[in-house]
């Protein structure tokens, strides 16, 4: 079987990687992160020109009708940077969301980059992103009123929308809240915004088909899962890159250290923790795409090997970098943050290992 990319992919990449290179450099990057916003007002239009938001949405939505697989794409390199703003939380996260729940109403707007949303998905606690959910729907007549605690959801303080995932007596529904009512919390990842949004009686519309929505939100989240860890491939590239190169240049004992064994043993194992982790992410993305048995096993293989690695290669990378690469001036603190706040999010790696575990031994 052919893992490649397809000639259109990799123009896809080659075109990300121009855009991202002249409009979003460390400096960017740097201003946006002590900035509530988040994304400069002017990157988002350009965004939109190219197609990026509609790269999920079905073409009977107006949308590009592509895939998990093209996603990716996009993300290896948004995460390169690390891109701020609410590229994921909307494209990808909203995106995701609206189209397991059918809301083909949200979709237009989204691919159209008219409209931003978000998911209000997570909540305190560990382990199942999804089971762990305690936020309330009761019916009052016609009407559904919330309430409960989402402490952290990507960018709402943006977005024109979210959709809130809460307790039903059926099970878990899903409703939407317009322009919502939140305050913004701080990041690990500066570059990645979010807020908290409390609901207290809130009115909301239910959204999606009657009934319980448990196993669609099992999917949104796989899949998001599945795309932060794409955008850990690039972050580690740009990590492991930085670490190579400052190698090179950087003289001790009169010699770079780059000469240093040490020093080579450990670019080698970041670069094999990288290739390990990409793989796993590819497979996982194609396996959502093509609706393959094993596709939460796959998911949960990625999250865990590309949040692992990641954590260690942007570690490493101040390790080599010594001294400077724990200033704000370098990149390196980015790079690290970000992994770290995408291991966090949507099922950290030690549960998405311990589900690896028993879906093998169940198997056996």
């Amino acid at each position: 079987m052919d893992f490649t990319f397809s000639p259109e992919q990799d123009q896809l990449r080659v075109t990300a990687r121009a855009f991202l290179d002249e409009h979003v450099p460390l400096r960017a990057v740097r201003a946006r992160a002590e900035e509530p916003a988040g994304m400069a007002d002017d990157l988002w239009p350009r965004i939109v020109e190219l197609g990026w938001p509609a790269i999920l949405v079905p073409q009977d939505a107006g949308g590009l009708g592509l895939g998990l697989v093209d996603m990716i794409v996009v993300l290896e390199e948004t995460g390169r940077c690390p891109l701020p703003g609410p590229f994921f939380s909307s494209a990808v996260l909203a995106t995701l969301a609206a189209r397991a729940l059918g809301a083909s109403e949200l979709l237009g707007d989204l691919a159209s980059g008219a409209a931003r949303g978000t998911v209000a998905l997570e909540e305190s606690g560990h382990d199942d992103p999804v089971a762990r959910i305690r936020t309330v729907a009761r019916r009052r007549g016609a009407d559904w009123r919330l309430s409960g605690t989402k402490p952290i959801v990507l960018d709402a303080h943006t977005a024109d929308w979210v959709i809130v995932v809460a307790r039903t007596p059926e099970g878990l529904g899903s409703f939407l809240l317009d322009q919502p009512d939140v305050e913004s919390v701080p990041m690990l990842d500066p570059t990645r915004k979010a807020a908290r949004l409390v609901l207290d009686d809130t009115p909301a519309v239910p959204l999606g088909p009657p009934g319980d929505h448990t196993d669609r939100w099992r999917r949104v989240a796989d899949d998001a899962a599945v795309g932060l860890a794409a955008e850990l491939i690039g972050v580690s590239e740009t990590a492991l890159h930085e670490a190579t190169e400052y190698a090179k240049i950087r003289v001790q004992f009169d010699e770079p250290i780059a000469a240093h064994q040490v020093i080579q043993h450990k670019i080698v194992d970041m670069l094999h923790a990288l290739e390990l982790g990409r793989v796993g992410v590819h497979y996982a993305a194609w396996a959502s795409d093509t609706d393959q048995p094993d596709r939460a096993r796959a998911a949960a293989i990625a999250k865990s090997a590309m949040a692992d690695a990641a954590v260690r290669v942007t570690g490493d990378n101040i390790q080599v970098h010594g001294a400077v690469g724990f200033t704000w001036e370098n990149r390196a603190h980015f790079l690290f943050k970000r992994a770290k706040q995408n291991d966090i999010l949507f099922g950290y790696q030690g549960w998405q290992r311990r589900r690896i575990a028993d879906a093998v031994l169940d198997s056996a």
